[in-house]
């Protein structure tokens, strides 16, 4: 969460929602978000005393991400990241969805 603000500074404009867990939930990451306008998704700790609204059926399309994440990780060299150079690196992160979808 330390990154998070750094990373929706830099992806500035890049995106319309910031879909993420309830790790995520926070007033500075939520201000972050708005002040670009994008939308937040994401749901409220059980901590907080009054629950924030989010859109429940957005919501639902982070699976996607996740099982990306999982088959990639299904891939040693991506997983481990043994490449040195990031060109490598990114080589490999798109040759595997390439051949999962493939077979």
């Amino acid at each position: 969460m330390t990154m998070a603000p750094a990373l929706i500074e830099a992806a500035r404009g890049r995106f319309d929602a910031l879909i993420a867990d309830r790790g995520y939930d926070s007033n500075a990451i939520r201000a972050a978000v708005q002040t670009q306008g994008a939308k937040v998704v994401i749901p409220s700790t059980r901590s907080r005393k009054t629950a924030i609204p989010y859109d429940r059926n957005v919501y639902r399309t982070r699976n996607l991400v996740e099982r990306l994440w999982c088959r990639l990780k299904d891939w040693r060299r991506v997983a481990t990241r043994y490449d040195k150079l990031a060109a490598n690196y990114m080589a490999g992160v798109l040759l595997a969805p390439a051949i999962t979808f493939w077979c």
